[in-house]
């Protein structure tokens, strides 16, 4: 019995006319709607008909290959692209869908996929029927209802060489935005890396920062600009502390290191903050730390001395002083064993010159960051108040009366 049922072949034929009566039935009522879809997953195979039950509410009917309706068979006219094209018509649309998916979890995965062939079939949609699209779309990615992967359909090479893909992302990221914010679309981006690839959405000779920032502002969207450039910058940033941690395991002169640091300043226009913090992560990545709190204060001082020629180079602006403060803090709090060695540091680089008194000052005053700042504050108190009640004339001899 079991092996002749297996063997039945497949005819999604009654399954599209159940459905199609039931929508016809219903009509325009999307609550209605939806109730008839929960009871019918009782009777029906949605398992194993999943396809053409989202085809059905999309487009009305099966959809052959490319995007077309097929037409042999009954179709319906209540479905998203024959539905109003605006927003509250596609939010109550997007709920169908969530209580649907709800009630029947198996058919997360075909809905998954049914995303993914629609955006493929972009170019056999009407433009209206792809603003639905997108519109739905942008609003189930908000609700959680995608996993942002499916957006790798977009790069497909036709839907890029035909200018669909930037046109619907627009509409799709406006929808998406709208619904939660930039920054949890670019926290939903990262998680499935298409952050970086958004580049991909232009032909390859279109795909310059000034062309993807110049389309998307233009659209509306200067946030997702924003985005593409600050996750460019990280890029950046990420390959240039490789490079300079690379030089200094090889043993490449201090001067060397410097002159391709603020050869890359001018390069790639990243500011001295940035650098200052790329050379401090650098430095102190560049060496195993004793894991006794007790060994690892002097460890670093006399790491930190002997390397300070890098970190004096890119601190010719009070602002990098104070990035780099504020680098050191972040580092002795998340670096456990740190904890004690904050201040030791700062009298450090305050004594061979690589931070102010005017940065310690500002740093202790106003500047510092909350993380571990009653412990940190604390530590500093003492030399804080000798550095404000020092003699004018005794600025010469100071230097020489801090003991490290």
């Amino acid at each position: 019995e079991k092996e002749g049922k297996s063997k039945q072949p497949f005819d999604p034929t009654q399954f599209q006319e159940s459905i199609v009566q039931g929508l016809n039935q219903t009509g325009t009522d999307l609550e209605a709607v939806a109730k008839f879809l929960d009871s019918s997953g009782a009777k029906l195979d949605y398992r194993r008909y999943a396809e053409t039950l989202f085809d059905i509410l999309v487009a009305g009917g099966m959809l052959a290959p490319g995007g077309a309706l097929s037409d042999d068979m009954t179709r319906t006219h209540f479905c998203l692209f024959t539905a109003p094209e605006d927003v509250k018509t596609m939010k109550a649309y997007a709920q169908v869908f969530n209580k649907l998916i709800r009630r029947y979890k198996y058919l997360e995965k075909g809905f998954e996929e049914e995303i993914k062939k629609l955006l493929l079939f972009l170019k056999g949609f009407s433009e209206s029927e792809r603003n639905k699209l997108a519109m739905l779309t942008g609003i189930l990615l908000a609700n959680g209802n995608l996993s942002a992967l499916i957006l790798s359909s977009l790069f497909n090479e036709n839907l890029v060489k035909e200018g669909l893909s930037p046109a619907f992302a627009v509409m799709l990221f406006k929808s998406w935005i709208s619904e939660k914010d930039i920054n949890s679309v670019a926290a939903s981006l990262r998680k499935v890396g298409i952050d970086s690839r958004l580049m991909e959405l232009f032909p390859v000779n279109k795909r310059s920062s000034d062309y993807f920032s110049k389309y998307f502002t233009d659209a509306g969207l200067k946030e997702l600009s924003d985005l593409a450039h600050n996750q460019r910058s990280l890029g950046t940033r990420k390959e240039l502390q490789k490079e300079i941690q690379e030089q200094m395991s090889q043993g490449i002169s201090f001067k060397e290191i410097i002159a391709y640091g603020r050869e890359e300043i001018k390069k790639s226009s990243i500011s001295e903050q940035k650098m200052i913090g790329i050379m401090w992560t650098s430095v102190m990545s560049s060496v195993e730390w004793n894991k006794k709190e007790e060994l690892v204060t002097e460890q670093a001082i006399k790491h930190l001395k002997q390397h300070s020629p890098l970190l004096k180079a890119f601190t010719t602006q009070g602002l990098s002083e104070l990035t780099l403060l504020l680098r050191v803090q972040e580092y002795c709090y998340d670096n456990i064993h740190f904890m004690k060695t904050f201040q030791k540091i700062v009298l450090l680089l305050y004594k061979v010159n690589v931070v102010s008194e005017e940065a310690v000052l500002k740093w202790y005053t106003e500047a510092h960051l909350a993380k571990g700042k009653s412990v940190f504050l604390e530590q500093m108190k003492k030399f804080v108040e000798w550095l404000k009640n020092a003699e004018e004339g005794e600025y010469r001899h100071k230097h020489d009366r801090i003991q490290i």
